[in-house]
């Protein structure tokens, strides 16, 4: 394995639960464990195997991980990560061998087992340029053409797609329409989409779908606008929670089901926690919207109006639509900078967003561009950011970031239609979530964020593991 610094804790665990009670049954089950740990600069290291005993009544006093096989939740659709032109150009800048890398070190059988992949229609910040696949005022979309993505984005995402086969779950945002569709006439800054061109702009959804699907890359979902609140000095346009749901429910939904695409999987929001249930109850309040609508989209950005991530309105709205799913679409950590990529918090960042929000419904998470260059772009608006992988395109070196391995000890371990199950932590400073895979393997991921080292017991049923989890770590256990 690459040798790189990373610190984290994760405690995947496999086991078959057919029967109740399995753990009372089977004492002196033995399980492995995967550790990261940044004290001692151990990335997903194997430590051995740790035994289940007999283990009655915790105390107050004894730090637990408690699981409970028998309470199943939401059912896990895929992780992954998105193919931006920044990705996409970054990747064909490096040499052979190291494009094959990277490829392999997500969607290779060693890798993190990824299988969800987005990508953006029309540019975003993430890209060399600003462009859009039509020319101005062509209302009747007939000079659409998508060469712009042929160079460096389409071949990617088919590469990923190889790589990933049968798993593979593709969809795309857009960041703007055509400039000339909207009413600020730019790319840029907000704006909002004038309503005589919600047909055209419809359209121009089927057109993308149709040219990508003609190239051999299938689309399982869209989401209708790339944060609809934001008013951003790159590609941005605003949608009230009113005029998205008018959108899909008398543009965008009937024309996706008129060209036979009503499996399409539309997610609505596409923005952050803090807004998501009011944009969710508004939006999908009429029936006749709410059919047209798969899922709720969310990011991890409202952290800049608040102190930290709201993920209790993730499980209101997954209370209030329970036939909605949850889908994270976008996070990184913004403001890059080289010096910092091997700090240990770029991967509780990721841990301690990934686990809550699986715990709180969401069924998929999508990591934002999942590579980057040595100034954490391009960006054409200078917006640079950290990527799990940073490749440094002068030099040809690959880094790896802590990001990378806090993502797949989930992502490598908790495989696609996995089932959450119910599971808690006694204390603050262990974060953990439950999932089985369709295997029967049980995987419990537990992150310490701490500067504590804390001796832990892994209970199920009467049944425990002694554990340790030092400061600052992640671990996966496999039975």
């Amino acid at each position: 394995m690459r040798k790189l610094i990373v610190s984290c804790f994760v405690i995947g665990i496999a086991v078959n639960v057919n029967a109740q009670n399995y753990w009372k049954k089977n004492a002196g089950k033995t399980a492995k464990v995967i550790l990261t740990n940044s004290k001692a600069n151990e990335k997903m290291v194997d430590m051995g195997a740790v035994k289940f005993e007999q283990f009655g009544q915790p105390k107050e006093t004894e730090a637990c991980i408690f699981v409970a096989p028998n309470f199943k939740y939401q059912k896990l659709i895929g992780i992954g990560g998105a193919i931006t032109d920044a990705s996409a150009e970054t990747f064909y800048k490096m040499p052979k061998n190291k494009q094959k890398e990277i490829l392999e070190a997500y969607f290779g059988k060693n890798g993190l087992g990824y299988t969800v992949v987005r990508t953006n229609m029309n540019s975003c910040d993430f890209s060399s340029d600003s462009y859009t696949y039509v020319e101005d005022n062509d209302t009747s979309l007939k000079t659409f053409n998508v060469a712009h993505d042929e160079k460096y984005k389409i071949p990617m995402i088919k590469e990923a797609q190889k790589a990933i086969g049968n798993n593979f779950t593709f969809y795309f945002s857009p960041w703007s329409p055509p400039a000339w569709m909207k009413s600020n006439k730019s790319l840029y800054k907000g704006g909002r989409l004038e309503n005589e061109y919600y047909q055209t702009w419809a359209d121009y959804y089927i057109k993308f779908i149709k040219e990508y699907e003609k190239r051999g890359i299938n689309i399982w979902g869209l989401t209708v606008q790339n944060e609809p609140m934001a008013t951003q000095s790159w590609e941005s346009c605003i949608y009230t929670a009113e005029e998205e749901g008018d959108f899909l429910k008398n543009n965008l939904g009937p024309t996706l089901w008129k060209n036979g695409y009503k499996d399409k999987k539309v997610m609505i929001w596409d923005h952050n926690r803090d807004l998501i249930y009011q944009r969710a109850t508004t939006t999908l309040g009429d029936p006749e919207t709410s059919k047209y609508a798969h899922g709720i989209g969310y990011h991890w950005y409202e952290t800049w109006n608040n102190k930290t991530q709201l993920f209790d309105n993730l499980a209101e709205t997954h209370r209030a639509f329970p036939d909605k799913f949850l889908a994270f679409t976008e996070g990184c950590k913004e403001q890059f900078k080289m010096d910092k990529i091997y700090d240990v918090s770029l991967g509780e960042l990721y841990g301690k967003n990934m686990l809550n929000d699986f715990n709180k419904g969401n069924a998929l998470w999508t990591d934002w561009n999942i590579l980057l260059d040595e100034t954490g772009g391009p960006n054409h608006k200078g917006n640079f950011c950290f990527a799990p992988i940073i490749a440094d395109t002068k030099t040809g070196e690959v880094f790896y970031t802590y990001e990378y391995y806090y993502i797949g000890h989930v992502s490598k371990y908790i495989k696609p239609n996995a089932q959450r199950i119910g599971s808690s932590s006694n204390r603050a400073a262990l974060t953990s979530s439950a999932f089985m895979n369709d295997n029967g393997q049980l995987v419990t991921v537990i992150m310490n964020d701490s500067d504590s080292d804390i001796e832990a017991n892994l209970w199920i049923e009467g049944m425990a593991a002694k554990l340790t989890a030092p400061a600052h770590s992640i671990q996966t256990v496999v039975l």
